[in-house]
This record gives structure tokens, C-alpha cells and sequence, in this order.
């Protein structure tokens, strides 16, 4: 008599969990983030639902899977719990999501299976992945595992199912159905039976391949089976069995001693099927973990194709004519998670921080400023190439590539400027929603600056109305007969040298009167309000003037919102934490003892952060090719330091970055612009907001027209609004190789940061060969990497290819060695100044006002020395003097005042008056402004 052989799947599935660990290991090597992580949902307490969990934590465990277990009480609503699978899906860290069944009564299981990811359906039973299961064209994403560990136990037995007559006893969704398909998939005959099903005993007699799951014990007897035949026991049963301590045993659906005698290949009960239930859960998670890995590593972006037209329409015209992608696709391309953002509409997004956390491990993408040469009042096209630049990255060099530009003000806009979102076939769009008021950034910024300038004329409005006692009483108001002191409260103590344990009524007579009275001295007052408006009647304003503010009326001022210190703040800030201690620690005045007043000693520092909060989230929008843009904070490029957000471009280089030790994968690159010429942001980019961030660039991209470099070299004055004279449109060489001196000095500055330059020239239909060739042979021989003509505003990213290659063969340079020009420690502020004017400006020397000497002792008196510098200067030379062109020399660079920016962490010397809010022109932009009849915005620009 012939005995089954038994098919060991305990043994099996150890051979499963084992390889599963290896590969585990083999992956951290290269990737060493690597942790494929199940969640077991487990509502109530039923004892079965345990024991089934510890055998999948076991397993887990033992194959190196990070195994969390979810107990949910079973008075759990379904709402909760649909809540709590939402939270598992958008879990970055969670690769498997697993609601162990069954579920409470007034739970619908089906709802909750069909809730679950299907991306994270390690279960299988998803309706995408059972439906992909069955269609013969499809693939889901996962097997059940009951129905996959049963195909594994008959490949195991190295017998072809191909055209075999296969059985399946059993119709339930997680195990009939599935295995018959699978069968059926695997090329068998296959016929499915259930308890209805007559004759049953005469149609398993025909298996080659029975399989049985009908949840009955001892179903199968073993007349029914057909000799040699391989049968698969899914059942598992408990039957009395008085022997046993526990009083019942385990069988199968199969009657095992009469199976043995007849079939060929048999499971036991237990110790077949299960085990490789469990080890195919495994296996499940740790596809799933791969599958998560590479999208994380594939993050292609779709781009948008350009319908160009000739000759090019006006700005919007192209961005009304260009359909956006929807915002979520665009998040969805570039690898975020579904809770690292926020939509703001279809075309608008913010990026959560979070973001930062997951991809902490992950190396930088390449990182590249955009700067120019000095501008002409027309602007030389540093944002329309960095789009431009961006597009022929992303979209026609299949490289990963982000924009990170300023958000601009509304002034400009409907002042004499217009927008900033580039131009032609290179722009941000929406360019209307670009423009005006995105997510309100700037409105936020308005809202936080305007309440400190109204906390301070309050807080000297109630000093001098009262006596130190009223005062410190209001300040600290008894509550329920207990008096404490508010926790921004505890700075000013610990600035004052008061222990900060002590209560408000343990304070002396002394402590009072300095903690209560600030004593602002109102001469002293840098802060003002803001609009975000040209509006010339708000330069100089008295406040105070009505018969409620007792007499104390002062003469302040407005300036324009991107100006204020707090946009510099959102600009320069690493965190949430950053930014609250920034915001405190703003100066606003000095007392009439000579210290700094601060936001925190004012009691708003907290308050400011609160209206900043959402403030801090970059802003995603897209190029007109669909390439992503991040556009966040827009800090005044004179008193402040021009560049967009530190947060920004670190978001843009971890979603550019690569993983691993080595994936053999390029980086991508995070394009950032720096305002004004590079002698003023890109000096401030590396030694300010390269410091802040600590972040090193790869490349420098120096923006220049053949029209500026003429006027440099002596060309007539470019207006704007007035018609270019003949100089621009006809050949001047002798002009343009004398203007070149701005674009060499240029070049040489960026040297002495230690990077490569690539020079982009920004062609107009008046260029001729001759002044293109001229360029390029003066910037190579300053030392410049490449010099390329840029043609993406009429062609797009496909103008720009060029300057795109020649970009990456720069930033693949081994030998740059980044450096700022000059310490922050030891070095005295007048140093730090002078280092600048002579070695950027090439000046002679500085001379200082007796007031700028004065602040300068001030702010050294004060503990500020060691901050850099952001020199305040006009961007239409490199001296203080807009009319010295080209590359000056010899000149000596007044220094009239200098400013504070103690949160923003620099102090500004203003080389002139810098108009701090602009005035409207006789014909602002907004006369072109409009809506048409189908609510489009037209004439922007």
C-alpha cells in the first residue's frame, strides 16, 4: 500500500521567512533606510484573533519586518475605524495594513477591506487587486495569501499543473474563488464545488489537484479522491479530543487517515497550509516595501507639451492658452505622500515639513543659483531662464528638476513692474494666480507685522497712562485668585536676570517696574506697518491723532509687505521652532536706556507665529511644461536679502535627491534664483542664506543680455516705458566688449566663492552672430565654464537644452570648493562691510556717518556683532552710484545708516535712501487690468 508523501509546509514557509530576511539584509546594505513594516488592525479581544496575530508578529519578526499591532477596542464606531485605516494609508512608513477578521457585527467588513489602500493590501482582498486577479490581462498588486501559499505548495512539488484536472470544495471569496483562478491562470481544468453541489463525491474523484476549503471536518473521505492524486487541505477545524490538555485538536476538511492511503501528495493539519499563509503575508509586505521604494526612486514628472506660436504672444496669452496639470498629479509625480500636502484648488498645493523627516536620509540633488549681471532697468531675464532652465531639465533632459523663486509682490504688479512668473514660453503658471494671491503668504505677513506695530504704540500708550502696579497688575492678572505669569512672559524674566521659578507676587517693588515698563524710547522705532501696495501718501504718517490716544501721537510710516522684517524671517527660517524663536527675537526699538525692545518683550512672539504657521509651507505650482515649481517668501532684495526660502530649496533637494549607498542613480536639481545682480543676491545667497541653511551649491548661472552689457559699455540710458535706442538693435561691438568688464567682474566674484560659472546670454532677434561670439570668447576666457545662447523664451525648455547640458557638466566639476568671503566670529562689523565693498564692489574703502558709527557701536554694545552683513545698495551699479557703470573703480563707498534685522539674524548698511515703499507711475499696469466675459484675467502683462 502506497502512503501519501506529506507536504512539510512548516518547512516551506521557513525557507519563505529565511529568503525574505536575506533580501531584507541585501537591500539595507544599499539602502539602509530600508524597513518593510506591517500594521495588524485587531478591534476587540476574541482569543482566535490573537493567536492568529502573535503567529504573523512571530513570523514577522523573524524575517526582519517591522511588525506593528493595533488593538481597537470593540465598542470602536466604524467611522473610527475607517478613520484609523486613513491614517495607516497616508503612513509613509507602513508598507502593509492588515484588519484581522472577523470584525464586530456593527462593523461592515467589506467597507473597511475596500477602505484599505490597495497599494498596502497585503491581504489581497481589495476589490482592485481581486479583480485584477481574475481578468487575464491584469495584475493585481497582491495574491491572497491562503490562495498564493497553496500555489507555492504545489510548485513545490515540482508536478506541472498545466492541463490537469483540478478541484477546488469551497467557494468563499478569501479562499475558493481565488485559488480556482489561480489555477485556471496556471493552465488546469478546474471545477468548483460547494454545498450544493450534487454528486460531489464522483466529480472530486476526477482531481488530479484537489483542493478543499469548505470549513467542514473530515469532509473528504478518502474513497472520493483519486489515487496519487495531490490534495491541499486548507481546513482547519477544532474537534473534541479528550487527550489533549486543551480538550479539543485540530483536523482538516480532508478525513487525513483515509487521505493518506490514497493520495499521492497530501498536507497535514496543521502544519501545511498555514504556516505558508503567514509566510506569504511576509512576502507580501516585503514586495509591497520594494514597490514603495521604487516609486520613491522613479518620481518621473509627465510633462506638458508647448504649442508655439510666431511671432510670441504676450505673456498672458501663453499661460491662458497652456491647460495646468491638476496640482495633485503634479504632487503625486514628484514622490509626495498624500499627508506631506495640502491643495489649495487645482493648480495650488502647499508642502508640509513633514516631507523633510522621511527624506532625511537621502543624499542632495544638485543645487544651483541663478544670478546676473547688473540690470538694466528692463531686467535681464534671471526668472524667465530659471523656468527656462527648469523646462529643458525636466522636461526635454528627462532629469529631476525643480524651480525655487520668490513669491512677488502685489505692488510691482500693478505698479510699473509686472509680474514675475518669467515670460514668453517660459513661465509659472497659473501666472494670474502666480501674481496675486496664491495661498496668502503675503497677507499673513501682513496681518503678523501690522499687529506688532499696533502691540507697540498700545504698549507705550498704557505705560505712560499708568503706574508700575496698574500696570504689571493688567499684565498679570489674577485668574480664580491665582496669579502666573504667561510662558512668553518667562523670556523677558530670564533677559532681565529674574529668577524665572519665582510668581508674580514674589516679585520686589524693582522687578516690577523693569519687567512692566519697557520704556521705549519712541525716536528709537524701526518697525512700521505694511501694505502690499504702491502707495507713495503712506511713506510718512502721524499716528495718534485722535483725542483717544491722549496726545501720544509719533510720525512713522508704511512700507510695502515684502520689505518687512518678518518675510526676511519666513525666508531665512529652518523650522517651525526657528521661526518662533526668530519672531521674538525681532528688535523694534531700543528702551531710553539703551536696549533692545524685542517682539518677546513685547508678549507676541507667540501670536506672530500663530498667524505664520501655514506661512512656512513652501508653495507648489508648475512651469508651463508641467516641471515643478516651489515659489515661498519674497524678502525685499535692497534692505533684505533677495532669495526665496531656505526651506524651499532644502524641500526641492531631498525631492531631487537620491537614496541608498549606491543606486548608480544622477541627482536632480533644485534651481533657486537670487535677486537683483550677483554683486548684491547672489553675494547674499552664499554668505547669508548659504549660512542659515548650511547648504553647499554646485553651480553658479550668470544671466546677461547682449542690451545691458552695451550699456555697461557706454550705450545710451535704458529706460523703461521708453523706445530702446539704436545702440540695442544694431551691431556696437566696441560697446559690448567694453560692457564685458561687468559680466568678467561677475565671473571673478563667484570664483572667489569657490564655484564654476556658467554664463547664460539671454538672446533677443537683434543679437547678431558677431556680439554672441564676442560674449562667449570674453566669458571663457574669465574663467567661465560655458557661455550659451538661451532661447527658451520663445521656444521653451527646448531653447534652453543647452544651457541645461551645459549646467550639469559644470555641476559635475570635482574641484569646486565653496567658501564664504568673510567669518562671522571675531570679525568686527565695520570688517565685515569693508570686505564686502573691496573685494565684491572693488571699492577703495567705506566711510561712515557718525550715525552709522553709532549704530555700529550700538549693535556691537548690544551682543550683534557677529551677524553678517546684507548691504543696502543700488542694483544698477556695482558702486552705491547708479550712474558708475560697467566695473567701476576707485570710489569709496558712503555708508549713511545701519539697520537691524535681529530675527532675520543680519544687519543692513544703507549705502543711500532706499525706498522702502514705491510709488505708483502715471500709467500703472492696473489700467491694463481686467476681467473679459468669461471671467479670464487679461492684460497682466
Amino acid at each position: 500500500m502506497t502512503v501519501a508523501t506529506l507536504l512539510d509546509g512548516k518547512t516551506l514557509a521557513q525557507n519563505v521567512r529565511d529568503k525574505i530576511k536575506k533580501d531584507i539584509e541585501a537591500t539595507k546594505v544599499k539602502y539602509p533606510e530600508y524597513c518593510p513594516h506591517v500594521a495588524v488592525v485587531q478591534v476587540g479581544r476574541r482569543e482566535d484573533s490573537s493567536v492568529y496575530v502573535r503567529m504573523k508578529q512571530k513570523a514577522a519578526e523573524e524575517a526582519g519586518i517591522q511588525f506593528t499591532h493595533e488593538k481597537l477596542p470593540d465598542s470602536i464606531t466604524q467611522q473610527e475605524l475607517l478613520e484609523r485605516v486613513k491614517q495607516l494609508n497616508e503612513d509613509y512608513r507602513v508598507h502593509g495594513i492588515l484588519v484581522q477578521m472577523p470584525l464586530p457585527s456593527h462593523i461592515n467588513e467589506a467597507t473597511i477591506i475596500e477602505a484599505i489602500d490597495y497599494q498596502k493590501d497585503v491581504d489581497g482582498f481589495h476589490g482592485l487587486n481581486i479583480g485584477n486577479m481574475v481578468k487575464k490581462q491584469a495584475q493585481p498588486l497582491f495574491l491572497p495569501c491562503t490562495p498564493k501559499g497553496v500555489m507555492e505548495l504545489l510548485k513545490s512539488t515540482g508536478i506541472s499543473i498545466q492541463g490537469k484536472s483540478a478541484v477546488v470544495v469551497g467557494r468563499s471569496d478569501i479562499v475558493g474563488v481565488p485559488v480556482a483562478h489561480l489555477l485556471v491562470a496556471a493552465n488546469a481544468t478546474v471545477t468548483i464545488c460547494h454545498s450544493k453541489t450534487q454528486d460531489m463525491d464522483q466529480i472530486v474523484k476526477t482531481a488530479d489537484i484537489l483542493v478543499v476549503a469548505i470549513g467542514n471536518p473530515q469532509f473528504i473521505k478518502g474513497e472520493w479522491i483519486k489515487p496519487g492524486a495531490i490534495v491541499i487541505d486548507v481546513g482547519t477545524n477544532p474537534i473534541p479530543d479528550p487527550s489533549k490538555k486543551s480538550g479539543t485538536r485540530l483536523v482538516g476538511d480532508v478525513d487525513f487517515d483515509q487521505a493518506k492511503e490514497v493520495a499521492g501528495i497530501l498536507t497535514p493539519v496543521p502544519g501545511g497550509v498555514g504556516p505558508m499563509t503567514v509566510a506569504m503575508l511576509m512576502e507580501n509586505v516585503n514586495i509591497s516595501a520594494k514597490r514603495f521604494l521604487q516609486q520613491d526612486q522613479d518620481r518621473k514628472v509627465i510633462p506638458l507639451s508647448l504649442d508655439l506660436k510666431m511671432p510670441v504672444p504676450s505673456d498672458i496669452d501663453i499661460a491662458m492658452a497652456q491647460k495646468p496639470k491638476n496640482i495633485q498629479s503634479l504632487c503625486h509625480e514628484i514622490g509626495l505622500k498624500p499627508d506631506e500636502y495640502e491643495l489649495y484648488g487645482t493648480t495650488k498645493a502647499k508642502i508640509g515639513l513633514n516631507v523633510l523627516d522621511r527624506l532625511k536620509h537621502r543624499k542632495n540633488g544638485r543645487y544651483v543659483v541663478v544670478t546676473g549681471i547688473t540690470p538694466t532697468p528692463l531686467g535681464e531675464g534671471k526668472s524667465t531662464t530659471t523656468i527656462g532652465l527648469v523646462q529643458a531639465l525636466g522636461a526635454h533632459l528627462n532629469k529631476s528638476a525643480f524651480a525655487c523663486v520668490r513669491q512677488p509682490s502685489q505692488g510691482p504688479t500693478f505698479g510699473i513692474k509686472g509680474g514675475a512668473a518669467g515670460g514668453g514660453y517660459s513661465q509659472v503658471i497659473p501666472m494670474d494666480e502666480f501674481n496675486l494671491h496664491m495661498t496668502g503668504d503675503l497677507h499673513a505677513v501682513t496681518a503678523a507685522n501690522n499687529l506688532l506695530a499696533a502691540a507697540i504704540d498700545a504698549r507705550m500708550f498704557h505705560e505712560a497712562t499708568q503706574s508700575n502696579k496698574a500696570l504689571f497688575n493688567r499684565l498679570c492678572p489674577a485668574k480664580k485668585g491665582i496669579r502666573t505669569f504667561a510662558p512668553v512672559m518667562l523670556k523677558r524674566l530670564e533677559k532681565l536676570g529674574i529668577d524665572t521659578s519665582k510668581q508674580p507676587n514674589d516679585l520686589t517693588e524693582d522687578e516690577i517696574a523693569a519687567f512692566a515698563r519697557l520704556d521705549i524710547d519712541p525716536s528709537t522705532i524701526t518697525w512700521q506697518r505694511v501694505t502690499d501696495t504702491n502707495d507713495r501718501f503712506l511713506r510718512k504718517v502721524t499716528v495718534g491723532e485722535s483725542a483717544t490716544e491722549k496726545g501720544q501721537t509719533r510720525t512713522t510710516g508704511f512700507d510695502i509687505t515684502v520689505a518687512s522684517e518678518i518675510m526676511a524671517v519666513l525666508a531665512l527660517t529652518t523650522d517651525l521652532q526657528d521661526m518662533r524663536k526668530r519672531l521674538g527675537n525681532m528688535v523694534v526699538a531700543n528702551s531710553k536706556t539703551g536696549q533692545p525692545i524685542t517682539a518677546d518683550d513685547i508678549g507676541i512672539g507667540g501670536a506672530l507665529t500663530v498667524l505664520m504657521k501655514d506661512t512656512i509651507k513652501p508653495n507648489l505650482m508648475q512651469t508651463l511644461e508641467g516641471t515643478p515649481v516651489l515659489v515661498h517668501a519674497g524678502p525685499f532684495a535692497n534692505i533684505a536679502h533677495g532669495n526665496s526660502s531656505v526651506l524651499a530649496d532644502k524641500v526641492a533637494l531631498k525631492l531631487t535627491g537620491t537614496d541608498g549607498n549606491d543606486d548608480g542613480k544622477e541627482p536632480g536639481y533644485c534651481v533657486t534664483e537670487a535677486g537683483f545682480g550677483a554683486d548684491m543676491g547672489m553675494e547674499k545667497f552664499f554668505n547669508i542664506k548659504c549660512r542659515t541653511s548650511e547648504l553647499v551649491p554646485d553651480c553658479v548661472v550668470l544671466v546677461a543680455t547682449i542690451r545691458a552689457l552695451k550699456m555697461h559699455g557706454g550705450g545710451p540710458n535704458v529706460v523703461a516705458g521708453k523706445p530702446l535706442p539704436d545702440a540695442y538693435t544694431e551691431e556696437n561691438l566696441d560697446y559690448l566688449e567694453k560692457g564685458c568688464s561687468n559680466l568678467v567682474r561677475h565671473i571673478e566674484n563667484a570664483h572667489k566663492f569657490g564655484l564654476p560659472v556658467v554664463v547664460a546670454l539671454n538672446r533677443f532677434t537683434s543679437d547678431t552672430s558677431a556680439e554672441l561670439a564676442l560674449v562667449r570668447k570674453l566669458s571663457l576666457e574669465a574663467g567661465a565654464e560655458d557661455a550659451v545662447v538661451c532661447e527658451h523664451w520663445a521656444y521653451g525648455g527646448r531653447g534652453a537644452i543647452d544651457l541645461g547640458q551645459a549646467v550639469i557638466k559644470a555641476c559635475q566639476e570635482k574641484t569646486k570648493q565653496f567658501q564664504f568671503l568673510y567669518p562671522l566670529a571675531n570679525t568686527i562689523i565695520v570688517d565685515k562691510i569693508t570686505t564686502i565693498c573691496k573685494e565684491i564692489y572693488r571699492a577703495d574703502g567705506i566711510e561712515l556717518s557718525p550715525e552709522a558709527q553709532h549704530k555700529v557701536d550700538t549693535y556691537t554694545r548690544q551682543g550683534y556683532a557677529d551677524l553678517p552683513i546684507c548691504m543696502a545698495k543700488t542694483q544698477y551699479s556695482f558702486s552705491h552710484d547708479a550712474s558708475l557703470k560697467g566695473a567701476p573703480v576707485g570710489f569709496t563707498v558712503p555708508i549713511r545708516d545701519l539697520r537691524l534685522s535681529a530675527g532675520a539674524r543680519f544687519i543692513y548698511p544703507l549705502c543711500d535712501t532706499i525706498q522702502t515703499m514705491p510709488g505708483l507711475p502715471t500709467r500703472p499696469c492696473f489700467f491694463d487690468v481686467d476681467l473679459d466675459d468669461n471671467g479670464q484675467v487679461v492684460g497682466l502683462f
